[in-house]
């Protein structure tokens, strides 16, 4: 089942999230203050669930230099419930996002489940053809012309591109990327990737049927 890290600094609640995931089969380790994770940190960790309001270290921080040195999945844990919250979160690197309070059958199905979706690639520049996508500085070109592109257009984008050859749910993007107080329902995300689709060209943005959508095309370089 793997060792999971769980960094909250809540400790009723911590114990709780390890009965949860112990009852699972999972290993748990138990944080109470945000610091650096590092790879090689015994034993090795197959999961991190990570609270963003930490002492010591925000939880923002401690994602975004894991993020730097290590490709492990990691779960966002935070009563931080807003679009903003959760766009920033997926941008510094995180793999799910989840809010409190919570329920604890579906925490467990997402550690569960987490392990079987691939890591986030962390590149910075993606060439796909004559698409450009820097992901440092938040541009877009086709043929040499920066693409014009609304933020939620881009959150998709970005979603998609950072897990290349993977089928991202219609689901996980409305949840994930869009805002779900107003954009956050499949007819709304369908016309995003309509309007995407016109601005990058054909072949960049599939559909996978019954599932949601896939970064395509050819990479170059």
């Amino acid at each position: 089942m793997g060792t999971v890290l769980v960094v909250e600094d809540d400790r009723t609640l911590a114990a709780q999230i390890r009965g949860h995931l112990e009852d699972a089969g999972h290993e748990v380790l138990l944080w109470t203050v945000g610091r650096d994770i590092h790879p090689d940190m015994p034993p090795p960790v197959d999961l991190v669930v990570l609270d963003l309001m930490l002492p010591e270290r925000p939880g923002i921080e401690v994602l975004t230099s894991l993020r730097r040195a290590s490709d492990v999945p990691v779960l966002v844990l935070s009563a931080r419930d807003g679009s903003e919250d959760k766009v920033e979160a997926l941008r510094r690197g995180a793999d799910d996002y989840m809010t409190k309070p919570f329920w604890p059958e579906e925490l467990v199905e997402r550690v569960a489940a987490r392990p079987r979706r691939p890591v986030l690639s962390r590149q910075h520049r993606v060439e796909l053809g004559a698409l450009v996508i820097d992901l440092e500085r938040r541009r877009v070109w086709v043929d040499e012309a920066e693409a014009s592109l609304t933020p939620a257009e881009y959150r998709i984008l970005e979603a998609l591109v950072r897990r290349p050859g993977t089928a991202v749910t219609r689901r996980w993007l409305g949840a994930n990327v869009l805002d779900p107080d107003r954009q956050g329902n499949s007819r709304t995300l369908d016309a995003h990737v309509s309007r995407l689709r016109s601005k990058l060209g054909e072949g960049i943005i599939e559909t996978v049927w019954g599932v949601g959508y896939r970064l395509g095309g050819e990479r170059v370089g």
